[in-house]
């Protein structure tokens, strides 16, 4: 099917490829280009394209960047505008960012597996989502188990047939306590999901979104402002959190030649349930302890739904969203 675009006066019916087709019929919901009038209608039509008719009465020649009116052909690639409906994974959706992002990405239209250890957190967060609950589903899912990873992707395939955003967001912190007090269980606890985690559900990613038709979709990685630079006594997290950062950086370039674009976002003082901490006072990099301030996490939420939303020949490779005066520049 193509797309087409009408203008809000456009006539009660027109004829493509000489059959009468009402424009009540068939509508499809869509965001109108940025470049595009307000007020317009998608119509789709399966085997019609401008390539194969004249210019019907009452579309819109000024809606498209290439002033043709119409958006460019869906591909194999999926590079393509489409009208078909979007779905994505959230990791560690039942709390914090990965809530907010999960709903966020509801709110935008798409169809969200909300993936994470415990299924009353996961059935909670769906439910503060009001009516837009219908379009979600919980997955309960270990991301450190490659079985459960499997099956957490295996169950969406048959659930949505594929798969076209994932957000790697399921991480935890160790104590923090000196890197010498760690146990290996401890470091090893942090690494398991914050990284071997990323890893096993991108792999999952990569081989339904090359396999797919339209082929490629998009992978978003939660960094963290410790990506960059460290708190004390941090170290597991700290760690796992710059390999995350070579991660996206290797599926990025690997994910190419499937039209696979993969991203970073980069979160610094995030009002959540973790992050609740900072306004009581954390240790500084000086010894002292001192109050940060917070964002909101709708903030995140809403980058993560931008960095979505792109075509797949654009990517936001990465992103930084913190609390203006948290303590980062000059960290140290």
């Amino acid at each position: 099917a193509s797309d087409l675009y009408l203008s809000a006066n456009a006539p009660a019916q027109i004829k493509i490829n000489g059959l009468t087709v009402p424009i009540n019929s068939q509508i499809l919901p869509f965001e109108a280009p940025r470049n595009c009038v307000t007020g317009f209608t998608a119509v789709v039509q399966p085997g019609w394209h401008p390539q194969n008719a004249p210019l019907p009465a009452g579309i819109n020649a000024q809606c498209h960047a290439r002033q043709i009116g119409y958006p460019q052909r869906s591909t194999s690639t999926g590079l393509g505008m489409s009208q078909q409906p979007k779905i994505a994974i959230v990791t560690g959706a039942g709390s914090g960012i990965g809530k907010a992002a999960a709903v966020a990405l509801l709110a935008a239209g798409y169809s969200v597996v909300f993936a994470g250890r415990r299924t009353d957190a996961l059935e909670a967060a769906i439910a503060s989502a009001g009516p837009l609950a219908a379009k979600a589903r919980a997955i309960p899912t270990n991301v450190a188990d490659p079985a459960s990873v499997a099956a957490l992707f295996d169950q969406t395939q048959a659930a949505y047939g594929r798969l076209d955003v994932l957000f790697n967001n399921a991480g935890v912190g160790a104590p923090p306590v000196g890197l010498e007090e760690l146990t290996f269980e401890q470091w090893r606890n942090v690494v398991d999901i914050n990284l071997t985690g990323v890893f096993l559900c991108t792999q999952q990613a990569i081989r339904l979104m090359k396999a797919q038709s339209p082929r490629g979709g998009r992978i978003i990685n939660n960094g963290s402002i410790s990506a960059h630079a460290p708190r004390p006594n941090s170290a597991p997290y700290t760690s796992t959190k710059h390999a995350v950062t070579g991660l996206t950086k290797s599926t990025s370039l690997d994910g190419r030649k499937y039209d696979i674009a993969c991203s970073q976002i980069d979160i610094g003082n995030a009002g959540t349930e973790m992050a609740a901490k900072m306004a009581k006072g954390v240790p500084q990099a000086n010894g002292e302890i001192a109050i940060e301030p917070l964002m909101d996490v709708a903030h995140v939420a809403s980058a993560v739904v931008y960095m979505a939303s792109l075509p797949l020949d654009a990517n936001v490779q990465f992103m930084t969203v913190m609390a203006t005066k948290m303590p980062y520049v000059g960290r140290g």
